[in-house]
């Protein structure tokens, strides 16, 4: 059986789903003379209809428009403000009107955080006094390291409205070092979790990596998606394709807190799963960024916070700040289909 590691970012754990809740019908109404960073009513308005026509949100009751209208104006202003900003150096990526754009904060937030922290609940039974991963005097470190040109990452996921991104994290983890492991790179069931890990996790409610490895371990494995197929919403445990243990891992432990390169050398060995912090207003309105280094990307999709490549946590950190410092390597994100820079 393959081990997996988890890194827990526990300075914050939020994610993000991938689908926009029930937005409203667009209706012409008349304009008044409120300009929107330079825009008039009508500009932004027709802004508005675009941003429809594109993402397609469900159409719902004409009351409900004029304020989702007034909601996504204030995005605009918040946008263009910080896009100013970084115009003039301030910042090092830019806002723009992706999918969450008609949202409140506190609507995205309500909606699609999906990692719930561990110190409420029982302590967890990982191996937190491992070292395995802690740099020592001899330890190669490579430049970079691409686990998809290697075979051990699947095809992006989309986990929908369902705060599940804890589910598809841990997955990703036990795919790729499943992979490594046995050569062969199979795509298993976040709806297995999702419905059966019920036990401290709360499936689309949110839940935790650690609690999901311990699962998979306790259970004897997971089953394919295949044959458990993701269905974005919480289920009753199918005890049968439960038991059908395709791929097991033995043991997960959690990265060295505070100490890059000792993730540095986590990642070296195999991809790891981390939570960061999503919930802000300018990882909302996310659309692109520029890095110092070329082979600095970020790739942004279907939020499962599950870090494919990455040399420096600094990254993270900076970018939760607004800044990034001189990162290096290549940091993989999902999010979701339309969110940021490839969406």
């Amino acid at each position: 059986m393959a081990s997996a590691i988890i890194f827990l970012l526990l300075l914050a754990a939020a994610a993000i789903a991938s689908a926009v809740p029930d937005l409203y019908m667009v209706t012409s109404g008349e304009g008044h003379s409120e300009q929107v960073s330079g825009r008039s009513e009508e500009e932004v308005r027709l802004l508005y209809l675009e941003w429809v026509a594109k993402h397609r949100p469900s159409r719902n009751a004409l009351a409900e428009e004029a304020s989702r209208f007034e909601v996504f104006k204030d995005n605009l202003r918040y946008i263009d403000a910080h896009n100013a900003a970084a115009d003039r150096g301030e910042h090092a990526f830019r806002l723009g009107l992706n999918r969450f754009a008609a949202l409140t904060n506190e609507e995205y937030r309500a909606k699609y955080l999906g990692v719930r922290a561990a110190t409420s609940r029982r302590r967890r039974a990982s191996s937190e006094g491992s070292n395995r991963y802690r740099l020592r005097d001899g330890d190669y470190l490579p430049d970079s390291i691409d686990w998809r040109e290697k075979g051990a990452v699947v095809g992006v996921k989309d986990q929908g409205s369902c705060g599940s991104c804890w589910a598809f994290s841990t997955i990703a983890a036990v795919e790729g070092i499943n992979q490594i492991v046995t050569g062969d790179l199979i795509s298993l069931s976040e709806q297995e979790l999702v419905d059966c890990d019920t036990y401290y996790n709360q499936g689309c409610n949110g839940g935790l990596m650690d609690y999901a490895f311990e699962f998979i371990i306790n259970n004897g494995g997971i089953d394919t998606d295949e044959d458990y197929p993701y269905k974005a919403r919480d289920g009753t445990c199918d005890t049968y394709r439960k038991n059908a243990h395709v791929v097991a891992i033995d043991s997960y432990e959690d990265v060295p807190v505070n100490d890059e390169q000792s993730l540095q050398k986590a990642v070296a060995n195999q991809p790891v799963s981390v939570a960061i912090e999503a919930g802000g207003r300018t990882f909302q309105l996310y659309d692109s960024v520029k890095l110092p280094q070329d082979n600095a990307i970020l790739y942004f999709y279907q939020f499962s916070l599950f870090i494919k490549i990455m040399s420096r946590l600094k990254l993270l950190l900076d970018l939760s700040l607004n800044r990034c410092s001189n990162p290096y390597g290549s940091l993989q994100i999902f999010i979701l289909p339309h969110y940021g820079d490839l969406g």
